[in-house]
């Protein structure tokens, strides 16, 4: 099925995405080059390479590969995974997600067309200014922050369950293969888990001094464990989480269930 293809290159393109979000800020952190930034960020890097167009059409084709998947997934649940209130619950961020890597596939194909793809977190500072300036919007920002904590506590969770493993195929690893690829996932998980936390922290401190300037995005986050005691292993250890984030996309291309 085509659908499944498309699923599958866009598990592939995003695992791309954040491994080389990743490198770079182990760079960052060890003192080697790199800097920290977003996923925005990981598409321009990829822009200014030999090939920069050729790859990030590619890469681009996957991202849209991946939103297709993701509002599959939100209108017919094919995997039903769940009934009732959680089912919708779940649809909701699969649409949610569509329109995230919607966002970012516009942004590759901005860059591709040489127009610019944008900042991540001026995008996301224009739409909270708008959202404060709503009546009650400083209960909306703080709303939509509290709802991302609890996501990055959702994902801390599905790490140490390993929830993941539900939905690949480990009967065709062998049993080295299943225990990296649990290792990498939990750990990736894990490390995705904390930037969503923090980004759901600046959501929570906007809100409270109706602020848009603090809000801050993936790079915001890992410039904030970077500004921590012990930045530089906070922000390695991380960024080192989100290459395994992107090795584990990789393993979901190649080993995931998908139900079309």
């Amino acid at each position: 099925m085509w659908v499944e293809r498309l699923a599958r290159l866009g598990y592939a393109a995003k695992g791309i995405v954040y491994a080389i979000v990743g490198v770079l800020a182990v760079q960052a952190a060890f003192g080697s080059g790199g800097k920290t930034t977003d996923t925005t960020g990981a598409l321009g890097t990829v822009a200014a390479q030999p090939f920069g167009k050729i790859l990030l059409t590619l890469l681009t084709v996957g991202l849209i590969g991946y939103v297709i998947w993701s509002f599959v997934q939100a209108i017919k649940d094919p995997e039903h995974q769940s009934d009732g209130a959680k089912s919708w619950a779940r649809r909701l961020g699969y649409a949610l997600t569509g329109l995230a890597y919607g966002g970012l596939a516009v942004s590759a194909i901005q860059l591709i067309r040489g127009s610019g793809g944008g900042g991540g977190g001026n995008s996301q500072q224009d739409w909270t200014a708008r959202v404060l300036a709503q009546p009650f919007g400083q209960w909306l920002v703080a709303l939509i922050g509290a709802f991302i904590i609890g996501l990055g506590f959702y994902q801390l969770y599905k790490a140490y369950k390993a929830k993941f493993r539900k939905q690949m195929k480990l009967q065709e690893m062998t049993s080295t293969e299943e225990m990296w690829a649990t290792r990498i996932g939990r750990f990736g998980e894990a490390a995705r888990g904390i930037v969503f936390t923090i980004t759901g922290f600046f959501l929570i401190q906007a809100a409270r001094q109706s602020d848009p300037n603090q809000v801050r995005g993936l790079d915001g986050a890992l410039q904030a464990l970077a500004q921590q005691p012990y930045g530089p292993w906070l922000l390695g250890i991380v960024a080192l989480g989100l290459v395994a984030y992107g090795i584990h996309m990789g393993v979901q291309a190649r080993y995931r269930r998908i139900y079309t």
